[in-house]
């Protein structure tokens, strides 16, 4: 069974912590030790795993992904977000995550993050969870 979060952006670009939703799915799945697959189903957003004990991490990494791809550069789309387009297969469209004794198994300091390019808007996430 695949779970959809909404998620509602409220920025042009910006990180949203969804650890603990997805964790939430995790737990109300009944599974004890398993996989979860979460994918993002838009070409203007992304997923990535990171540090979440200090949000100073997701300010730098918009910072320094607003450098390396900025909002103008000349793109010849005619929707004028190629800069998420970029930005979203740099960061990537899915993430893959072990659950053990109902718990999803990230390190110490990593939160699962959504990566919006092109907000605010309204977007989904999908969630599968697979048991061992």
């Amino acid at each position: 069974m695949v779970e959809t979060l909404q998620i509602k952006t409220e920025k042009h670009t910006e990180f949203v912590d969804i650890t603990e939703r997805i964790q939430e799915i995790v737990i109300n799945s009944k599974v004890k030790n398993g996989v979860c697959y979460i994918f993002v189903p838009h070409t203007t957003a992304g997923i990535t795993i990171n540090e979440n004990a200090d949000p100073d991490v997701k300010s730098d990494m918009l910072m320094e992904l607003n450098k390396i791809v900025p909002f103008d550069d000349n793109y010849k789309h005619i929707e004028g977000n190629s800069s998420a387009h970029i930005k979203a297969s740099l960061l990537g469209f899915s993430e893959t995550v072990f659950i053990e004794d109902r718990q999803l198994l990230l390190g110490t300091w990593q939160g699962i993050y959504f990566c919006e390019f092109d907000g605010p808007r309204v977007r989904k996430v999908y969630v599968k969870i697979v048991e061992d």
